[in-house]
Parts: C-alpha cells; structure tokens; sequence
C-alpha cells in the first residue's frame, strides 16, 4: 500500500484517540471508569483497553438511546464517516451527542462520542468490531400518498403604513393538480406540426423560443400551459411566463427533431419521420436526449440568482439530471409525493448533487453583500431544490413524465425570506409554486421501470353516460385529463355532450393511441354498460387501422412509355429498388434513391431532380 492509500484510510481507533487533546480525553475516559490517570497516552490506553473488549463494547452499545444506535448503525455500515445533513434527512433529527455550552462547545459528551469521534469519525478497527452485531439500518423511504390538498395556508407580510408595522395575514389557495400524460402526447406533435407550418421563431444566437413563437404554442397545447399568460397576471406579482411552451423548442432541437433556419424553426427529417411515430416513443427519445443536453442549464431560468454567467460558475447539469432521474426511479410510480418529502428522501439516500462550483461566485442582489457563499444562504433548499424544481416542472412534466401539483409561485415559499436582498422579493424562482409530483405510467417507462408502455391506470368514477346513438354525456364537470382522452375520438357538440367520431378515432389511431384504451376510459367513467354497438364501432376500427401499414416516403417516377418502365422494373439491378405502378409510373423507396440512380446510369439513362416550386 502506497503512503497516499495509506494516509486515505480511516484512522485507527489509537490514532483517532491520539488526535484529541487531554482535555475532552478525560471526558471520554470519564464515561467508562472513574480514577481517571493524568497522562495522555495512559487515557487513550483506557479507552482503547475498553472498546477493545467485546462483552464491554455490546454493553456500551445496549446503553445507547435508539436514535444514537440509528447514527452508529448509519456509520458502520457505511463509509464510517457520520454525515448530519444526510442523519437528518432521514431520522428527521440529530442523535444526542451531549451536553453543550453556550458557545457550542461540548461540555459533558454522551456515550455516541466513545463511538463516532471527532463528531463524524469511525476508526476502521472500531467499525470491523461493530460490524459482528450492529444490524444494518433500515433503507430510507419517499413516503407517498394517494391525493394532494385541494388548498394550501399561505401566509403573506404586508407592511401597514398607518401603523408603521409589518402585518401577517393567511389564506387558502387552490392547488391546481395537472395529469400531464396524455396532453403531452397530443402536445408533442401539435408542436412539430407547427413548427413544420412555420410559425415558430427562435433565437439564432441563444435557440430560445421568442415571445410571439411561445404565444403561438401556447395556443395548440392541450389545456394551455402550467400557468396563465403573463398579460393576465396582476402588476404586484411574479408572472412566471411560458413554461411548456418555453421548454418545447429546445427539447425539440436538442432531440434533433427540428432546427433553426435563421430564426425560424423547421422539422429535420428526423422531425418528419417523428410526425409519423408513436407520440410516446418520440417523447421517451427527448427525454434521453435531454438528459445529457448542453442546450440550456435549467438553472439559468431562476433569474433571481445572480452570478451564473461566470466562467465554470456552476456544475454541469447534465450529472445532476442523471441523479434527480436515479431518485425519480427510486419514487412509488402513480403516487402523489411532495417536493419537500422528494427532497429529503434525495438527501437521505445519498441522491446528492452540487449546483455550484463555489457558491460565492452566485449571489442575489449584490456580490458582496448577498453571495451565497455566507452560511446559511447557499444551501440545498436554496440551489439544490430550485434546481430541482425547474428541471421536474418545465422538462419532466411538459414531457409527461410527471403529473404536478402546484399554485402560483408568489409567496409560495418562504425559506428564503431571512437572505440580504430579498425583501423585494415575492417568490425566489418561477417554480416555487410546484408541492406535488407523480410518477404516471408514461413516466415509468421513460425512466425504464417498465419494458412496455402501458398508460396509467384508469380511476373508477361515474361521471360519463355512454348512449346507442354515439352520444356521450357528461353527469359532472370534467377536469382537463378526461377532456383531453375524450377529444381524441369525439367531438363536442354542446356543453356537456360528445359524439363519437369515426374520423377523429383513425386519426388518433395513426398516432399511436390504442382503441382498447379509449373503450377502457369510458368504461371506467361510464355510470352502466357500454352499448354494444359501441363497442363493435371501437373494434372495427381497430381492425381497419391496422390492415394498412405506412412504409415510408417514396419517389413516384414516369417512364416517357410503358417499355421503358418495363426495361427499368425488370432490369437485374434495379428490379429490387423499384416497382413498377400502372403502365408508365415506377416507385422507388426514400432509401433506395441513390443505389437507383446509380443503376439507373450504368443502364444508361438518367433522372432530373425534379424543380422545387418557390
């Protein structure tokens, strides 16, 4: 062993003990033996002769509370080392380790200080002694539930100036809960169609989606965006502006499913062919794609942190992706869990990631006085946790990935309120308002918890009336999801009825979404029986939007006469590159045009590019 492996190693439980000074010695010695020696080096042969001894050891042990067994049993089956921040996220507390005075200092240690010393050390000898009957300690867990609040308490200063005082008052705010998976699926090719009309322009510098080309897809996203338009916020509150239709562009380019020509985007041929897959699988190939995207930091977009512009000012983003991923993989699937319990599940299972190189270099209001490298301004709730935030709201649930639950971010938060230079301040980030995510089945698979995509489940609710005639009527008011599935294949005709429509049906079909799923939604919302003609409707067009198969593009060629079309179709080479259509057309596959054009010229004619119209 190399003096670097060697001085890498956890100390010995000698060497640890040598590493104190006499004072907190005679502490530590005074916990197993009175008459205490004067003489360092006869103190650390007290203690080492009493941990050294097994009967003593599992003694000491017994006489430990269960949140200090917790600490130790946390370190010996560990790296040996004890970390607070992670004990804490996971026991919801720190284990007593004391007595301490007014300044900290620790006065009167408890027995946990003969166990982890220097307050996070275990000697490696002490560890493998340990080791033979301390249980391993119980895996942490995101804890779930089944629904979010329908509102949330918050709690706003307003500053009286008759009275000269600041004032507190509290109300209840509606949570707005978003099923994002299916509106995703609509949405993914609603964007690229768009885009492919024209109608979407980008920054030639930056790739951003500019305010008029945001407003545009606003407009064809299913359900809108997360939040309403920023001409419909108030003057005195953050408008946290476009977040679907901000993030939709980029995951687009970075997926190589379009470009910029200028600064208007356009479909590649990639983006083409995507028009024509299955929503899901497109979505599942933007998120792999994003997670190892350069295009943009998502932490750039909380402007309220200053400082990100230096040169390697902050980590590069794709790790932290790939971490909140791994703790998105670790969460129940189809239940609700709060950000702040996903937070400290993350902390807890050692799911951690840095946002900044050096937190000093990023501030809020001013460099000097509002870094973040202070203590207590910078930490996991400030970077970390906005930058979660950000990435789960405006990437994994535009996505679909995620069904959120959120309010407004203005006065959302308030674990900010105490830095310099926030007093102007009504949220920290846009996404402040996010409380509550969900894992949905679109999500599962993307994440590769499941070998299939299979959509989430469908809850059992009477609020649907399935009529022979093909008419659908609502028994309630519908929230957003259940519109969206029933707008796949029927149309509105008035406020509270639908009809079943065949040519929406196929249409949905073609992109990807199964009949037995929509006959599934009407089951499970249908107060009786699904009318058997129905059902009958559903299967047959099941089974006639599967006898056709889409093959691709291809060249339509005329021959100037039917011989010439026969010598080509029947030639040796080129008969497996084409096939002849009626008397004087030939068809040539996309991905045969070349290998055809170059045996079209050993055989000794040629075939001008057809002239692009302007």
């Amino acid at each position: 062993m190399s003096r670097g492996e060697r001085d890498a190693q956890p100390m010995t439980l000698k060497e640890s003990l040598e590493n104190y000074t006499v004072p907190p010695l005679k502490k530590l010695a005074g916990l197993l033996a009175t008459n205490l020696p004067t003489r360092k080096a006869d103190l650390v042969s007290l203690i080492q002769r009493e941990l050294e001894n097994p009967e003593r050891l599992r003694q000491l042990w017994g006489q430990i509370d269960t949140l200090q067994q917790a600490a130790v049993a946390e370190a010996v089956h560990t790296t040996g080392n004890f970390e607070a921040d992670v004990f804490r996220a996971k026991y919801g507390g720190a284990p007593d380790w004391g007595e301490k005075s007014r300044y900290g200092e620790l006065k009167k240690p408890s027995l946990l200080c003969l166990f982890i010393q220097h307050g996070s050390l275990m000697p490696r000898d002490l560890k493998r002694r340990l080791q033979a009957f301390v249980p391993p300690p119980r895996p942490p867990e995101a804890r779930a539930g089944d629904e979010p609040p329908a509102t949330v308490s918050q709690t706003y200063n307003v500053y009286d100036y008759e009275s000269r005082q600041s004032k507190q008052y509290t109300e209840e705010v509606e949570v707005v809960r978003c099923e994002t998976e299916h509106a995703a699926q609509h949405d993914v090719h609603a964007v690229l169609r768009l885009i492919d009309a024209g109608k979407v322009r980008a920054s030639d510098r930056t790739k951003r989606v500019t305010a008029a080309g945001a407003k545009a897809i606003t407009k064809i996203l299913k359900g809108g965006d997360f939040y309403p338009s920023e001409e419909d916020s108030d003057e005195w509150t953050t408008a946290p502006g476009p977040l679907k239709a901000f993030a939709w562009p980029l995951i687009l380019q970075n997926a190589g499913l379009a470009e910029l020509a200028g600064t208007k985007l356009q479909l590649t041929s990639a983006g083409k062919k995507a028009l024509l897959t299955s929503p899901h699988e497109v979505i599942r190939k933007c998120w792999t794609r994003w997670l190892k995207s350069t295009l943009l930091d998502e932490f750039n977009r909380v402007h309220a942190i200053k400082g990100q512009t230096r040169r390697r000012a902050l980590t590069p983003a794709a790790g932290r992706r790939e971490v909140i991923a791994k703790a998105m993989r670790a969460c129940p699937t189809h239940k609700w869990i709060a950000l702040d319990e996903l937070s400290r599940f993350m902390r807890a299972s050692g799911f951690k990631f840095e946002v900044a190189r050096d937190s000093w270099a990023l501030y809020i209001t001013d460099p000097n006085y509002g870094s973040l490298g202070y203590e207590g301004y910078g930490g996991w709730h400030i970077l970390q946790e906005r930058y979660m935030m950000a990435f789960l709201f405006e990437y994994a649930a535009t996505l679909g990935l995620v069904d959120v639950a959120y309010i407004h971010p203005s006065g959302a938060r308030s674990d900010y309120g105490r830095m310099w230079g926030t007093d102007d301040l009504d949220c920290l980030s846009r996404y402040d308002g996010l409380l509550y995510l969900r894992v949905n089945g679109l999500g599962a698979w993307c994440l590769g918890l499941t070998q299939e995509y299979t959509p989430s489940p469908l809850e059992k609710r009477e609020a649907l009336k399935v009529l022979p005639t093909m008419e659908i009527v609502a028994t309630e008011t519908l929230p957003p999801g259940d519109t969206l599935i029933l707008e796949q294949f029927a149309e509105q005709t008035s406020d509270a009825v639908w009809r079943i429509d065949q040519a929406r049906l196929l249409e949905a079909v073609e992109q990807g979404h199964a009949t037995d799923r929509m006959e599934a939604f009407l089951r499970a919302r249908s107060d009786s029986e699904i009318p058997d003609n129905v059902r009958v409707f559903f299967r047959e067009a099941a089974d006639r939007a599967s006898r056709l198969a889409d093959l691709g593009a291809a060249r339509l060629i005329e021959a100037q006469d039917a011989a010439l079309a026969q010598l080509i179709a029947n030639d040796s080479t080129l008969r497996s590159l084409c096939m002849l259509a009626g008397e004087r057309h030939i068809v040539v596959p996309e991905e045969n045009e070349a290998a055809f054009r170059r045996a079209l010229h050993n055989l000794g004619y040629g075939l001008p590019k057809r002239p692009t119209s302007e």
